[in-house]
């Protein structure tokens, strides 16, 4: 059988076939979504953390000490699902949303310090670092928060009058600043009075302060006249939080880096008595639960779609191969509930075990149909045998009543040989009956080969004179049989009879016996007329004769060569036939030989 068609091999294919669509779209899956979901966890953790930097550092901006950050801590926590503790400089816990006693992480995750900010995190955060939402000294009153305010809604009233228009926004510090629309850089020429962007009383006087303030940073680097002479452009563009000066009538003092930094570590100067100290900032997993993530539904929807993917293929691939399986093994069981009379056959569709096995019911059922063929012929030819002889024996008996014929001793003796022929065909029946039940019994023992053809031969030597044929042996010395020599006579017997029956007078019939290896070999060679080859497959059928009629004009009952074959088969051996019409025919019996043999002198 091509291993290609092998049913084994294909069910192996498909199941490796289910094995490696089943773990390749796992491992993908399993890649995809943890990948994904691990990205999103870390996106989500980093802005969940820089979120809690983002509102301590406003509480730091806007308070003047860490006092009341406590219940601002438990709510982020509680919030974010993460624990915040708040450490200061020294070391002392300021604020912590695990239970006290609970050690810290192993470092800090930042440091909270509104004077010195992450500009590349903190949206909003001024290029000098410092939190947008400390204005200290800057924050507006009231009165000028709405005089501002006023300021503001007045220009963007003149700004829609020309340009797409704007919003109005409120900074920490409380001033409103007009945010333009569309990108304008600008604020028109007419709508710049230069009102909204003046200082007001509480911004000017701030700004003054910081004046002072950068003056001995810049007399120290060997800016002399600026040290005299305060830096001028110092405006509303530089009150924490304002990021937009569309319309400042001042600039930014000039001077480079050095002047620059003199000005941002004044400012840092002026907001550090308004701001909270620094403090650094612990974070870890809430609970000391180990860190992990939830699926998110897309990942969730993937998970459940490929796996019903390689589900619906798996039931698909495993559907389509059960099918085929199944549609043969159907066809076989139909078959094989037809009455047994109908001798049903079934298709050969594949070239596989299942075909096989198509094939080989197939031809069960031929031989089914051939032996019930068989049967019906035996029992037929089983009457026609003893119907003959019946008849014969009848017919004569009542003749012999009816006083037409005297009771000779002719009459007696030929009734006598129908009731032997009768006698003959009921004991050759038995012998077959015994050997199909496997109830034969054999009386094994250790038979010479010699002894056995020269008994065979003088049985027949009278008979075979009487039709002028040469009976001849040939029997290797020391050769001995396990057999039982009373159905080996009968074995023999039969055939040197069924030779004698058809040798014509002036033939030669030979008895041999030989050795081959662990084989003893008899044959039974004759030069009658031979049997022809569509004949041959028949020799050994119960009631099969050469003769087509059903005549005795040739004797026997056509049960000799069928006997011939239970008995060497019941000894473990075989028998084959070999002829040619017109040369004879050779009967080859082949036995084990006995290991054991009587060692008489021959």
């Amino acid at each position: 059988m091509p291993w290609h068609k092998s049913l084994l091999v294909r069910l192996l294919l498909t199941t490796i076939a289910i094995a490696v669509v089943s773990v390749g779209a796992t491992a993908w899956l399993a890649v995809q979504t943890t990948t994904r979901a691990i990205q999103e966890e870390r996106g989500q953790v980093l802005s969940d953390d820089t979120d809690i930097l983002r509102q301590l550092s406003g509480f730091a901006a806007t308070h003047a000490d860490w006092n009341g950050v406590q219940s601002s801590v438990r709510v982020l926590s509680h919030t974010m699902g993460r624990r915040i503790a708040l450490v200061a400089e020294d070391g002392r816990t300021i604020a912590d949303s695990a239970a006290p006693g609970t050690a810290l992480p192993a470092r800090a995750s930042a440091t909270v310090d509104p004077l010195n900010t992450d500009t590349y995190t903190e949206p909003g955060a001024q290029l000098a670092g410092i939190d947008p939402r400390a204005v200290g000294p800057y924050l507006l009153p009231a009165a000028e928060r709405a005089q501002v305010k006023a300021l503001a809604h007045k220009r963007l009233t003149c700004v829609r009058a020309y340009m797409s228009g704007g919003s109005v926004r409120q900074l920490p510090s409380g001033r409103s600043v007009v945010i333009l629309y569309g990108g304008e850089a600008s604020v028109p020429s007419e709508c710049a009075d230069g009102a909204l962007s003046t200082p007001t009383r509480t911004e000017q006087k701030a700004l003054d302060e910081l004046s002072s303030l950068t003056a001995p940073c810049l007399s120290l680097d060997g800016e002399k006249e600026r040290a005299a002479t305060p830096p001028t452009g110092i405006g509303s563009d530089f009150v924490p939080g304002s990021t937009t000066a569309t319309d400042a009538p001042g600039r930014r003092p000039g001077g480079g880096r050095q002047t620059q930094k003199c000005l941002d570590d004044a400012r840092r100067t002026q907001l550090d008595p308004y701001v909270a100290p620094r403090a650094r900032l612990y974070l870890g997993a809430l609970g000391q639960q180990p860190p992990g993530f939830d699926l998110s539904p897309a990942n969730k929807a993937r998970i459940v779609g490929v796996a019903g993917l390689v589900l619906v293929v798996t039931v698909a691939m495993t559907t389509v191969v059960a099918i085929r399986l199944v549609r043969p093994l159907r066809a076989l069981t139909a078959a094989a509930q037809q009455p047994p009379q109908r001798h049903t056959r079934v298709a050969v569709t594949t070239k596989d075990e299942t075909g096989y096995l198509a094939a080989a019911f197939n031809d069960l059922t031929a031989r089914r149909q051939q032996l019930e063929a068989q049967r019906k012929a035996m029992v037929s030819d089983i009457a026609h045998e003893l119907r003959t002889p019946l008849t014969n024996i009848r017919g004569w008996l009542e003749v012999t009543r009816d006083g037409l014929l005297e009771p000779d001793p002719d009459l007696i003796a030929s009734l006598h040989d129908e009731a032997l022929l009768l006698q003959h065909i009921i004991d050759d029946l038995q012998d077959l009956a015994a050997a199909d039940a496997g109830t034969l019994a054999l009386h094994r023992e250790c038979v010479r080969a010699d002894d056995l053809v020269a008994q065979t031969v003088s049985a027949h030597r009278t008979r075979a004179a009487s039709s002028d044929i040469r009976l001849r042996t040939r029997a290797a010395p020391g050769l001995s049989l396990d057999a039982d020599p009373v159905r080996m006579r009968q074995v023999l017997g039969n055939l040197t009879s069924n030779a004698l029956r058809h040798t014509p007078a002036g033939g030669t019939v030979t008895l041999t016996a030989r050795q081959a290896g662990e084989l003893a070999v008899l044959t039974v060679e004759d030069t009658g007329s031979g049997i022809t080859a569509e004949d041959l497959p028949h020799v050994f059928e119960r009631f099969w004769r050469a003769e087509k009629s059903r005549s005795r004009s040739t004797g026997g009952s056509g049960l000799g060569l069928s006997i011939v074959r239970q008995f060497v088969e019941a000894h473990q051996g075989t028998v084959t036939v070999d002829s040619e019409p017109g040369k004879g025919c050779v009967f080859t019996i082949r036995l084990p030989r006995a290991h054991h043999a009587d060692r008489r002198t021959p």
